[in-house]
């Protein structure tokens, strides 16, 4: 069942090159979750990339935030049609956790507490187009937002920077996650409205 907030009047800019087809510009950050809100400490959090051969890396939350961690400005789109420009977020890349990670993999499926998925391919995860998040707009995420961290994926929809994440499973061939399973386009990409099947 999905979970709305408050905040979802926006508005169109015709004029805005920095909006993708069908978008609306809103000032708000809306909430929009497949299910209740995990509370998870950062004492209990942890981060792990499991390979196609079933080899674990992992980080405890004290590990990760001694990774290089990096400034992130980008604007954010959702499926629901509302989108965010100039958003600052504080992060991991995924290019530093894959730094420690054997794979040949194509495709990645994010686990996140509380149990949702999504999949991801690899070539989007990598190249500085993915971090995983801890901070936005200066402060730590808020759990609604899906902290203490969550995947920040921008280029794509965002039901794919997974909230709460807590791992990532890597895959030779694609497969759905939650939203995938349920109608959701397998890839995502705004500019070209890949929203459902």
């Amino acid at each position: 069942m999905a979970v709305f907030s408050r905040g979802f009047g926006a508005r169109r800019r015709e004029s805005d090159a920095n909006l993708p087809p069908g978008q609306y510009l809103t000032e708000d950050f809306p909430v929009l979750s497949a299910g209740p809100t995990p509370r998870v400490d950062t004492a209990e959090w942890s981060f792990g990339v499991r390979n196609e051969s079933g080899e674990l890396v992992s980080w405890t939350w004290d590990e990760f935030m001694a990774l290089p961690i990096e400034d992130v400005s980008t604007d954010i789109h959702c499926v629901t049609r509302w989108s965010k420009l100039g958003t600052s977020w504080r992060g991991v890349s995924l290019d530093t956790v894959f730094e420690h990670v054997d794979t040949d993999a194509a495709f990645a499926m994010a686990h996140s507490y509380g149990g949702y998925t999504t999949n991801i391919p690899l070539e989007d995860l990598l190249g500085g187009r993915s971090w995983v998040a801890f901070e936005f707009d200066g402060a730590p995420l808020d759990p609604e937002h899906g902290g203490p961290a969550r995947l920040l994926v921008p280029h794509l929809y965002f039901w794919k920077s997974a909230k709460w994440v807590h791992g990532l499973t890597l895959m030779d061939d694609d497969e759905p996650g939650f939203w995938e399973q349920n109608g959701y386009n397998m890839h995502g990409d705004p500019w070209t409205e890949e929203r459902y099947w």
